[in-house]
């Protein structure tokens, strides 16, 4: 499989589009004040603690103060950084079991208000929802990721040679002369003691100015930035897996060249500066791919489709066969049309960046050997996505089950906003529903009117079904409050805007009905 990286860079917006023999999977986008904060640093003022939840809110100088929760606060016990970090997919734990006599401090015991504490930020913040922070700071680098406050070495799941395995933490526990902790990452596969000793060195001294900036910086203040998203590019896509990488912009180019000529000079031959004159993104044929990934139904190519909602607590995926018949019987077309939603999951999940409880409702299958296949070739599909995931068996009432790790915003938040007509709902109120509701308001501001006539303004779709369906409203209504109502057309309206006017004898010159 031949994939690429396509970096475009505009005023205010990078995006990274990762392909896979042309076809994008995955995008991130990075917009001026709201880049990504994943991995930065922060010294911290604690807000307020909350022994109820065992929580705390960490001041780190954004808008949305920061979230700990107790199992993320650094104390001088046993150690439990490593089972966070493997539980997030990272490495294979090689941790001793907790003592039996072992018990977590409350949250009241580890912090107060208004104490400074360094703090790594673990999840960007999502919606209203502010960053979730920690305090087992972990520092990458392109072979390691140096954990401070662990002192045990993890090696990544990718890494799949059990000797290689062996020999890479076996190095590793020799080499250390400290009690730091270390992940080996899958870039260091096959890699040799002198870059080792190399990269050992550079994130010691990392460490080591991210604790005199602890000291002297006032709270709260950013102590270490991560990597522009452009960097991250290079670092964790073109390093591990990517074979080029091509952006459009010269400067940023130049960055990432001086950055590989640190880490990784054998890569500068794999990174090209774009200089057609199409658009990047469009020579590459990846704004459509992209518009169709904020839909709410997906096709298939059988005739089938998907629809995906976003919920606060899920998202829930149903599988529909649409216009697909099938040849044979039903249970063959459904079955087919499962295995084909299948891959177009997969795939969506993974380009949208979708995170947390998925729920997914596949066309009821009768036959149990349909229901195995199905969530077989669901985990076949996932098995290329970066991110961990965790999927159940089809249940009894046909529903599958699973959660994909999420770290910050998912495409679809990225991208959209909720509507200021509708509030997020995704739908407004029916325009007969706006007739009647005309009708309640004007007989309720009759009342107080003493006009001969009563003109309504509202949007022209209302107007014309007024004047049409709903005409025998306007002369019950004209009935019941003894005067004449004249409805107007009005393009600037609002579909549920209306506006009652009393018209006294004589005022009705300057106005034009409908």
């Amino acid at each position: 499989m031949y994939k690429e990286i396509v970096i475009n860079v505009s005023q205010r917006e990078t995006r990274v589009a990762l392909l896979e023999d042309g076809t994008i999977v995955e995008l991130f986008i990075e917009r001026g004040d709201d880049a990504d904060i994943t991995g930065n640093i922060y010294k911290g003022r604690v807000q307020r603690v909350l022994p109820g939840i065992q929580a705390a809110f960490v001041d780190i100088g954004l808008n949305q103060a920061a979230f700990i929760y107790v199992d993320d606060v650094l104390r001088n016990g046993f150690q439990d950084i490593e089972k966070q970090m493997a539980r997030a997919g990272g490495f294979e734990p090689s941790y001793p079991p907790a003592p039996e006599d072992y018990r977590p401090s409350p949250i009241e015991e580890l912090l107060v208000e208004g104490q400074e504490i360094l703090v790594h930020v673990a999840k960007a913040p999502m919606g209203t929802k502010g960053p979730r922070v920690t305090s087992y700071v972990s520092l990458p680098g392109r072979f390691l990721v140096l954990m401070p406050f662990a002192n045990h070495i993890g090696v990544s799941r990718r890494i799949e040679d059990e000797a290689e395995r062996s020999r890479l933490k076996n190095m590793i526990a020799e080499m250390r002369d400290n009690h730091f902790g270390y992940i080996v990452r899958t870039a260091a596969e096959g890699i040799d003691i002198p870059r080792v000793q190399q990269e050992m060195m550079f994130l010691k001294n990392l460490w080591a100015s991210v604790q005199k900036k602890f000291k002297k910086a006032p709270a709260p203040t950013l102590i270490h930035q991560e990597l522009s998203l452009s960097l991250r590019a290079v670092r964790d896509l073109l390093v591990h897996e990517a074979d080029r990488l091509i952006i459009d912009a010269s400067q940023h180019y130049a960055t990432a060249i001086a950055f590989l000529d640190t880490f990784n000079p054998v890569l500068k031959s794999r990174v090209e500066l774009y200089d057609g004159k199409e658009p990047i993104f469009d020579a590459f044929n990846l704004e459509g791919d992209i518009s169709r990934a904020l839909k709410r139904k997906v096709w298939l190519k059988s005739g089938g489709y998907i629809i995906i909602e976003h919920t606060e607590a899920l998202v829930a995926i149903d599988v529909n066969t649409g216009r697909y018949v099938g040849k044979h019987n039903l249970e063959e077309t459904i079955l087919k049309t499962n295995l084909e939603a299948v891959k177009e999951i997969a795939y969506q999940i993974r380009l949208r960046d979708i995170g947390g409880l998925i729920i997914i409702d596949f066309i009821d299958m009768q036959k149990k050997s349909s229901q195995e296949k199905v969530y077989s070739a669901l985990q076949d599909a996932l098995k290329k996505d970066r991110s961990k995931t965790h999927i159940l068996p089809i249940s009894d009432m046909g529903l599958i089950q699973m959660t994909r790790k999420r770290n910050k915003e998912p495409l679809t938040r990225i991208m959209r906003e909720p509507c200021t007509y509708c509030e997020g709902e995704g739908y407004m109120i029916s325009r007969q529903s706006i007739c009647y509701r005309i009708f309640r308001e004007v007989l309720r501001d009759s009342h107080d009117m003493v006009g001969e006539q009563m003109a309504v303004r509202v949007n022209p779709a209302i107007a014309d079904l007024l004047h049409g369906e709903e005409s025998d409203l306007i002369a019950a209504l004209e009935k019941l409050i003894g005067r004449h109502i004249v409805i107007y057309p009005d393009a600037a309206f609002h579909l549920e805007e209306v506006s009652i006017i009393e018209i006294l004898r004589g005022n009705t010159d300057n106005e034009t009905p409908a």
